[in-house]
């Protein structure tokens, strides 16, 4: 059955345009075509082994977290931390650790869990949102951060660290943050 279409169409794999006579055609002749099959196969082979990959390398961290007791390896891949960091958490006692053999150190999967219960992340800077908290925010009484930088010549870094160390409190308003001029002039001048 022929047909007298013809539809001018781009070869899904060389980008030439040509003359295809059906509405499905999608390589421009045969040799494109087999490339093309060559190409998609290739790529599912390269999307199967990543899988797979990736199921392996979850595997490990699957069963450590199953376990009731962990290794000294087993901690390090779980904390993402080195043996040494393990091993100096267990010497300060921040982790308790059986020494069961010469070699074998084990600690009990509860150690770790009281781990972060006894030491929460928080910030140290106190950043206050404006529209939600009860803070006056007049701007003749705060400093942008830009403008303390200006003012007395200090890096960005510098400054950071300065309200980090004395918990000065931030407001952020839209794209800028804000620090009370008080703190700031007492101490810098």
């Amino acid at each position: 059955m022929s047909t007298n279409i013809k539809v001018q169409r781009i070869c899904q794999f060389c980008g030439k345009e040509f003359t295809a006579r059906t509405t499905v055609t999608q390589f421009c002749g045969d040799n494109c075509a087999k490339r093309g099959y060559k190409a998609r196969i290739r790529a599912q082979k390269i999307e199967t082994s990543n899988k797979e990959i990736k199921q392996v390398k979850a595997q490990p961290l699957d069963e450590i977290k199953a376990k009731e007791f962990l290794t000294v390896k087993d901690v390090a891949k779980l904390l993402n931390s080195s043996l040494p960091t393990v091993y100096r958490l267990i010497n300060m006692g921040t982790i308790k650790g059986v020494n069961l053999a010469q070699r074998k150190t084990i600690i009990k999967r509860s150690e770790i869990d009281k781990f972060f219960v006894l030491f929460p992340v928080e910030s140290d800077t106190k950043e206050i949102e404006s529209e939600d908290d009860d803070v006056e925010f007049d701007e003749n009484d705060w400093y942008n951060l830009t403008e303390v930088q200006k003012k007395y010549g200090i890096s960005e870094g510098a400054l950071q660290s300065l309200i980090k160390r004395n918990k000065i409190p931030k407001i952020k308003k839209g794209w800028f943050a804000y620090v009370p001029k008080n703190m700031i002039d007492n101490i810098l001048k």
